[in-house]
């Protein structure tokens, strides 16, 4: 069985490859188009989404497709990736000494069929200074990046807690989305 990644998060592949399976990269090309309003309808959408174009434009028969999107939400607000310093700044600031959400939504595409899911976890930072929030954002860390930060880089040493999955927040929920394909005998 051949699987692809419709996506070109270098953290997406490093996740997939822990399921132990060999997988193709091929990024979507589509312009996304928010549709839900619910955060888990959303990213479902979106990843939904790119699981088809890349199914429709490159899969062959047999092939697996696997599509993510993860979005960081506070106070019903989608935090993207900041478009500059300032608003990577506004949105740490914001998030500081609070807890938010982060949701992935994964696709899986196997023939004519087609397996859509998301999860959430809840993440709560520690106060964080401005020179810390500064220090960060002149990495350029942030800058491509949900929420303007990475759990699993420099900026982990503000996280206090997590509830849920860490890898979620990474941006692929692994352990479920081999539980999914284990069930459906994809793997």
């Amino acid at each position: 069985m051949n699987y692809i990644l419709a996506s070109a998060s270098p953290r997406r592949r490093e996740l997939l490859a822990k399921c132990g399976i060999y997988f193709d990269i091929i990024p979507s090309g589509i312009e996304e188009k928010i549709t839900g309003e619910a955060p888990p309808d959303i990213v479902m959408e979106l990843a939904r989404q790119k699981a088809m174009d890349v199914w429709k434009n490159h899969a062959k028969n047999g092939d697996v497709v696997i599509g993510a999107d993860t979005i960081v939400v506070y106070r019903d607000e989608i935090l993207g990736k900041p478009e500059d310093e300032e608003e990577a700044l506004n949105m740490l600031s914001m998030l500081a000494d609070r807890t938010h959400q982060v949701y992935t939504g994964v696709a899986i595409i196997h023939g004519t069929s087609m397996k859509t899911f998301c999860e959430r976890t809840d993440v709560t930072f520690y106060p964080v200074d401005r020179q810390d929030l500064l220090r960060y954002i002149a990495s350029g860390d942030p800058m491509d990046k949900a929420g303007a930060y990475g759990i699993q880089g420099d900026f982990a040493i503000h996280v206090k807690e997590i509830h849920g999955d860490y890898n979620n927040v990474v941006g692929l929920p692994v352990a479920r989305l081999y539980q999914e394909l284990k069930k459906d005998m994809l793997v």
